[in-house]
């Protein structure tokens, strides 16, 4: 099977007083590329995520949200800061005593100052959060590569179908060829009659002529490896697996010799079925660049 890098996956996971919730998508990319948002709360274990996700995930850009609440009574806790709350009446004393103002500071105004009271969070079993993050994590990635695997199918058919239209098309241009050759030679050995008013033709001159121009115009090389791109191609696909930078790179190749193809070619038929060939092509390059 082959999947294809956009895809989306969600899952929930609510235990000892806890919910997770994690959704993953995703977009093409010649890597493997995770943006991960969560709380800060939950930072501790990014590694783990982007590990965990390997599992599942070869190639694409991933972003990854995670929403975490703790769902129990006593979550965070006040902590009175004795030591700061001295040195902030010090200074405050020192300032009256150096300006002749008034020693007025109240409990309700050293209170606000910054660190005095601060919200410290419960104490985290990290084991046992980890547990149940990994489970939202790799519930939401089995179900964003489920998601791609199903549009993967999709891709693999459609290619499928373009690459069998692609060898209609090398087939029709390899049985063409031959017959442009044998065109030329009528056409010039007509010429050259209606030139000498005879029919006395050179034959060996004749030869010589038909020769470099079917030199010039073969593209039977091009053609084969052409029909080999396409089968490997089309194999590949059956095959599955992680190919997208393999089918990629054949795409690029294929392109090669259907440029050389219509370069080289003296047929309009020839030439309208190479352009064709290529817009086959340029489209099989497009929709490989979203197979993982």
């Amino acid at each position: 099977m082959i999947k294809s890098m956009t895809g989306f996956g969600r899952c929930e996971v609510a235990e000892n007083n806890r919910k997770f919730t994690v959704e993953m998508k995703a977009v093409n990319h010649r890597y493997l590329d995770v943006n991960i948002k969560m709380p800060k709360t939950l930072n501790f274990f990014e590694s783990a995520i982007r590990t965990e996700l390997k599992n599942y995930i070869a190639r694409g850009k991933v972003d990854v949200f995670i929403t975490y609440e703790d769902l129990s009574e006593h979550t965070s806790a006040v902590r009175y800061n004795r030591e700061l709350a001295a040195e902030y009446l010090q200074y405050l004393r020192q300032m009256a005593e150096d300006f002749g103002l008034d020693d007025d500071v109240r409990v309700s105004t050293l209170s606000k100052y910054p660190e005095v009271f601060t919200m410290e969070e419960a104490g985290m079993d990290e084991d046992e959060i980890w547990k149940e993050l990994q489970k939202a994590v790799a519930g939401a990635a089995k179900m964003f590569v489920e998601s791609r695997i199903i549009e993967g199918e999709h891709l693999r058919d459609d290619l499928i179908e373009k690459l069998d239209h692609m060898l209609e098309l090398v087939d029709f241009i390899t049985e063409r060829s031959p017959k442009i050759v044998e065109e030329y030679r009528r056409k010039l050995t007509d010429k050259v009659r209606d030139l000498l008013g005879d029919n006395t033709v050179d034959e060996n001159r004749l030869l010589t002529e038909v020769t470099i121009f079917a030199d010039k115009v073969c593209v039977d090389e091009e053609l084969v490896r052409l029909k080999s791109h396409i089968e490997t191609t089309r194999k590949a696909l059956l095959e599955g697996g992680s190919i997208g930078r393999k089918l990629d790179f054949i795409a690029q190749e294929m392109n090669r010799e259907a440029n050389t193809t219509l370069s080289k070619s003296n047929d309009l038929e020839i030439s309208n079925c190479a352009i064709e060939l290529k817009t086959e092509i340029e489209k099989v390059r497009e929709q490989i660049q979203n197979i993982e």
